[in-house]
């Protein structure tokens, strides 16, 4: 522990002897906190904007929640020093994230949102917003690109967008800051930084501050240190300097992540400029995570509408007897002779007079615009009005020459003198084979799109935890030498000479923590694919968090496209309540499409024009090609949404699933609904039962459907594209077997799966001309069995069912 005065430092537990000296220098050598008097004039009128800022809010929406800085106004002057001294450093770039207190301040006053923007957001009759369903005030994000007046140097201000899960936004933060490194060439973080500020009890409570601060020193995810503002509403007017410790919690998160934490009393202005001076100098030269501890007070409860003295009583008598630090440092420098009162007294002016200017030009807002609140413009994807620049897609095959040459490489080892394992080769074998046959498996499909797209200088990255080998070991994107220790090889950055780099990279074991990383990466640029898959398609629960807050609605709270991949394993194989399902139910009841209206099936490209209206996709790939598809596509739309994929487990090596470059080559497309191709096709008058499925179950209808001789009686449907729903390629389908009995089939329990998204867009499609019956397992509490002999016998029943022509007569 060092102390200068109101300063607490913790760096003990650091076991680097350098960066102990450097941190022992800086706040043990005398007479370091000296500051010059344009200094503190600066310091000064900063607090002026901060402080006054709140008080003209106050004034003119006393009842209007907006969450304000009071008691610690100092917060301002400390963001502002630390960008200052970034600056100077070679920053251009800083990336921010913080909760609701203060945010408002931050933006006008640190991001230089227009006065007037946030002032016309407490108008009650200010219409809905341009598109979209927005956001409360206290949510939203900007980006600004601005002068820094005290370097005179260009600087890119981003704050992101946030729900009020405390903390949420902290991935999220550290994974736009990493694109943005990655896409400028900063490979030390010299030129993109991030500042994230936090409460003290959600940094001390909130397990998603471990989990990324955890990846701070991983090679793919590391951001080269991020400063952390704690504003710790613990005893901040104390006067004793010992004390400017504050409580244990925001220490004891330090010492878990080993980065110094320094200690400030916010009644000390200056001392807070020079914490945070050295914070931003502490990131510059050792490129690790800091933490400045803002010691306050919060003047209100947990926002203005809410009485602190219910349960605080006693706190809140002292903290009311509490003079503003404002007026506390104006009074300071009054008496050094550093401003006199006038000088004072008109930076105040000076700034009432800016608010209300801008409250009167508020006043003709009459429209909100979500897209003045942008915290990540993609310039030059779409149109000057935010517009996509077509509604098609291309197609999303390849030339031939372009699949072997991708399918050579991926059997293959690039490099010389390399020893892979005997497994391995035989592994590389196969894939050799199957490119002589001119077929493709799933790991095959997958390694051609992402060739052919990093050929097309698409960058893609591939996150999660075991995706270089693959959980199933199907992938084996990364080779290790056998004989030389941590030597890999990657193939897929050996396809062509001037294709985009591919980053794949094994995850700490955490996913709220890393689906945030990946979807605040996905943010930067639409020209990339990035995808995060779990190791099996349940865990994705553990970051819902994420999905609910940011992927679903996303675009909707704050016109922020996203085209972040959520790869989620997902079948029924006997093996348990966990890893068989990845909840496909949850995504669906998440879709923003109306299932008991129709759409205008006549409409130009109406499947592209279905995908530009939903929040996002949802799909479930029976084929190798269908998913390779799939993830062109992604990319090659003209817009960018999620995109929810549910991939197999047995299908990866099951022999039928296997796909022919023939539905591979330019031409073909992502087919959204796969018909039956068979017997029963040719004569559809004599179908008795139409049967609709997705995903694996197809491959268990079709080997009963043969064994029991009923190729000509049933026909089997594929619903590749389950969201936005195929409404128009459905209604060809029951038109073409007008005799047929309909029925949706799955694997999973009923209450679960998709069939209670399904059947009554189903029935919406037909007019509701007949009814849609079931075939599947029982409504159950788990997703599945923990009993392999219960699980067949379930399967077999729901197979009987599929096919038995009578099983649903005593419903008629």
């Amino acid at each position: 522990m060092a102390y200068c005065q109101h300063i607490g430092v913790e760096f003990m537990f650091i076991n680097d002897l350098e960066q102990c000296q450097w941190i022992r220098q800086k706040f043990e050598t005398p007479g370091v906190m000296q500051f010059t008097n344009e200094e503190k004039r600066t310091l000064l009128a900063r607090l002026v904007r901060s402080t006054r800022f709140e008080e003209f809010l106050q004034r003119k929406w006393s009842s209007e929640k907006r969450f304000g800085l009071e008691g610690c106004e100092v917060l301002i002057p400390a963001l502002k020093t630390i960008i200052d001294k970034s600056s100077e450093n070679g920053v251009d770039y800083v990336i921010m994230g913080m909760p609701h207190r203060g945010r408002l301040n931050v933006l006008a006053n640190v991001i230089r949102k227009e006065l007037e923007q946030i002032f016309c957001q407490f108008d009650s009759k200010l219409e809905a917003a341009d598109e979209g369903s927005g956001d409360v005030k206290y949510h939203l994000g900007m980006y600004h690109r601005r002068i820094n007046r005290v370097t005179d140097r260009n600087i890119t201000l981003s704050l992101v967008a946030n729900p009020s899960h405390l903390e949420a936004a902290d991935p999220v933060v550290m994974g736009k800051t990493k694109a943005e490194q990655f896409y400028c060439g900063d490979t030390e973080g010299k030129k993109v930084m991030s500042i994230l500020l936090h409460g003290d009890a959600a940094f001390a409570g909130q397990g998603i501050v471990y989990e990324t601060f955890h990846l701070s020193d991983l090679p793919s995810y590391t951001t080269h240190g991020t400063v952390h503002v704690v504003v710790n509403n613990q005893i901040g007017f104390t006067t004793d300097p010992r004390m400017a410790r504050s409580s244990p919690y925001p220490t004891d998160v330090a010492r878990v992540v080993n980065a110094p934490i320094f200690h400030v009393n916010s009644d000390d202005p200056e001392a807070v400029m020079y914490v945070c001076k050295v914070a931003a100098e502490w990131r510059s030269t050792f490129h690790k995570d800091v933490v400045v501890d803002l010691v306050c007070y919060r003047r209100n409860g947990h926002n203005e509408m809410d009485e602190p003295m219910f349960t605080q009583p006693l706190m809140y008598k002292q903290i009311r007897k509490q003079k503003p630090v404002l007026q506390k440092y104006a009074e300071l420098l009054v008496s050094q002779g550093v401003v006199n009162q006038p000088e004072y007294e008109e930076e105040i002016s000076k700034y009432d007079k800016i608010c209300e200017e801008a409250f009167a030009r508020s006043k003709d807002e009459k429209i909100l615009h979500i897209k003045h609140w942008l915290d990540s413009p993609w310039p030059g994807f779409f149109t000057l009005d935010g517009q996509p620049r077509s509604m098609s897609c291309p197609s999303t095959g390849l030339a031939e020459d372009v699949l072997t040459h991708i399918g050579n490489v991926a059997s293959s080892v690039p490099v010389e003198n390399f020893t892979i394992h005997g497994g391995l080769s035989r592994i590389l074998k196969t894939r050799g084979e199957l490119v002589k046959n001119r077929t493709v498996d799933w790991a095959l499909a997958e390694y051609m799109a992402f060739g052919s797209l990093l050929k097309e200088g698409i960058h893609i990255r591939l996150s999660g935890q075991d995706v270089e080998r693959g959980t199933f070991s199907h992938r084996h994107h990364v080779l290790h030498d056998q004989n030389v220790d941590k030597k890999t090889c990657i193939p897929m950055n050996h396809l062509w000479p001037n294709q985009a780099p591919y980053t794949v990279c094994n995850s700490s074991l955490s996913e709220y923590g890393v689906l945030g990383f990946e979807l605040g990466f996905a943010m930067a640029s639409p020209n990339a694919l990035v995808l995060w898959e779990a190791q099996f398609g349940d865990f994705h629960n553990t970051a819902q968090c994420i999905i609910d807050q940011f992927i679903c609605p996303g675009q909707a709270k704050w016109v922020r496209q996203n085209g972040i991949v959520l790869l989620l394993p997902h079948g029924m194989e006997g093996m348990g309540p966990e890893h068989s399902s990845a909840r496909p139910e949850r995504f669906l009841q998440m879709c923003n499409d109306d299932p008991d209206v129709l759409p205008d099936l006549t409409e130009a490209n109406f499947d592209i024009s279905q995908l530009y209206d939903c929040n996002w996709v949802v799909v479930n790939c029976s084929t190798p090609g269908n998913f390779f598809h799939v993830l062109r596509r992604q990319i090659l739309l003209p817009f960018r949404k999620p995109l929810i994929i549910f991939t197999p487990k047995s299908l990866l090596r099951h022999p039928e699933a296997r796909t022919s470059f023939d539905e591979m080559l330019p031409g073909t497309h992502f087919q959204r609904v796969i018909p039956e191709d068979g017997p029963a096709a040719q004569n559809p008058g004599n179908v008795k039962r139409l049967l609709f499925c997705t995903g694996k179950v197809y491959y268990d209808l079709t080997r009963e459907r043969k064994a029991r001789d009923m190729v000509e009686q049933v026909a089997i449907t594929r619903i590749e594209q389950l969201s936005p729903f195929p409404f128009d390629l459905l209604l060809q389908e029951v038109q073409k077997y007008p005799e047929a009995e309909l029925a949706w089939c799955q694997e999973e329990h009923k209450n679960q799966g998709y069939y209670d998204y399904v059947k009554p867009r189903l029935r919406t499609t037909i007019s509701r001309a007949k009814p849609v019956w079931y075939a599947g397992r029982d409504p159950a509490a788990a997703p599945a069995t923990g009993n392999k002999k219960t699980h067949l016998t379930e399967l077999q029943r729901l197979l009987d069912t599929a096919f038995d022509l009578d099983a649903f007569k005593k419903f008629s």
